[in-house]
């Protein structure tokens, strides 16, 4: 029987491109958490990129250093629940004030690389939404995520609910709060 590359490749015959853990062209394995914040996108912006105040409302990232611009090295140490801290250094790859921060991670001699992501999109003048997530990718990247998905996914979540108690009770000190209806 002549070699048939197009049978080897179907979805049916087992294989998963990209460690999605899904079907063939599933994409690569991705966490990600997302909240709503009653306060506009500059509060948001404001508390993210103060870097060095990390350590005042960010569990998993307790210690934030570096500057926002593209290329520029960070220093931070990561706080995942359930697993030791490990200072990290990721390269910022995209930034846009009010709107989000990437950057990307390698890890393992590049056998694992994340691009890291927190992304505001403003509802309105008072509400936003911050998806806080990460893309794994490399030969062991499907691998990591199988790993450490629940921490991982914790982590996002607690920092996500962090960032919006901060922003929420910043936003209320500043009068600009909704009034509740009675």
């Amino acid at each position: 029987m002549p070699f048939q590359p197009g049978e080897m490749f179907k979805p049916s015959a087992g294989f998963v491109f990209g460690g999605g853990g899904g079907q063939a062209g599933s994409g690569p394995p991705k966490i990600e958490h997302r909240i709503g914040v009653q306060a506009p996108a500059e509060i948001i912006w404001e508390i993210l990129a103060d870097l060095p105040s990390w350590s005042a409302w960010n569990p998993l990232y307790p210690e934030a250093a570096g500057e926002i611009r593209i290329g520029s090295v960070l220093t931070l140490r990561l706080a995942l629940p359930g697993q030791p801290d490990r200072m990290i250094n990721p390269v910022v790859m995209e930034w846009v004030p009010l709107e989000q921060l990437h950057w990307r991670l390698s890890m393992l001699g590049g056998m694992v690389t994340s691009v890291r992501y927190i992304e505001i999109e403003a509802l309105g003048p008072g509400n936003c939404i911050v998806s806080n997530g990460e893309i794994f990718t490399g030969l062991l990247g499907g691998l990591v995520v199988g790993r450490l998905r629940k921490s991982i996914r914790r982590g996002f979540t607690e920092m996500g609910e962090a960032l919006a108690a901060r922003a929420e009770a910043r936003w209320r000190e500043q009068g600009g709060a909704p009034k509740s209806e009675s």
